[in-house]
């Protein structure tokens, strides 16, 4: 069974953030308008990409940008470098697109998101680089839209700790951190999600095969 605890944040300490992002985050918290340039450069990127992973929608991943950099300016003074400053910038983007979602379902809005433009941008969830065949290519964004699909089906909080893992590359620790749970939760929950993922996949294999 899997525990909700919240994971208990350590003493405060700056050696656990680096002195660049202490320095940034004095900045910034000063008016510095270059910091808070430089912030968002340094950051943009990661939070677009992993709100697009979280709701698979440009635009939703564009507004979703919008507010998470809103957000991270006026809790500035609260970050206390329990984690790197990336670290918790994504847990402002993974509590805002979960937020969003709870929003999505009051208003019975259609869980189907425009996977195509996703898979556009993100189809190199199977490695699609270097100089495949066109028709290995159109095999990999095939296999990539499927997955796509798949990862729609699952609850929020799989589909987050597999983005986290298996696309960003994260470790438990920063995952945990990113969550705000503990890492035996995030195992559990990563392990639900991998078994929901297969099912989900062989079902709809299962589906193509027969239409």
């Amino acid at each position: 069974m899997e525990h909700n605890a919240v994971k208990p944040l350590r003493a405060l300490t700056w050696n656990d953030a680096s002195t660049s992002d202490w320095a940034l985050v004095q900045s910034c918290a000063a008016g510095d308008e270059q910091a808070c340039t430089r912030l968002v450069a340094d950051h943009q990127r990661m939070v677009y990409q992993l709100a697009l992973h979280l709701l698979g929608d440009t635009q939703e991943a564009l507004d979703l940008s919008q507010e998470v950099f809103l957000r991270v300016f006026r809790t500035l003074p609260q970050f206390r470098g329990h984690s790197s400053l990336k670290t918790w910038i994504y847990r402002i983007v993974i509590n805002q697109a979960s937020n969003r979602q709870r929003w999505w379902r009051r208003r019975h809005r259609s869980q189907q998101v425009p996977l195509d433009v996703h898979v556009e941008t993100n189809g190199d969830l199977p490695d699609t680089r270097g100089t495949a065949a066109p028709d290995r290519a159109l095999g990999q964004q095939e296999t990539a839209t499927v997955v796509w699909r798949a990862l729609d089906q699952l609850p929020f909080d799989q589909r987050a700790v597999i983005v986290l893992r298996e696309i960003d590359e994260m470790s438990y620790d920063e995952i945990a951190d990113s969550l705000g749970v503990a890492v035996g939760t995030v195992k559990s929950r990563l392990a639900r999600a991998r078994e929901q993922l297969r099912i989900a996949l062989a079902d709809m294999r299962a589906a193509g095969r027969a239409a």
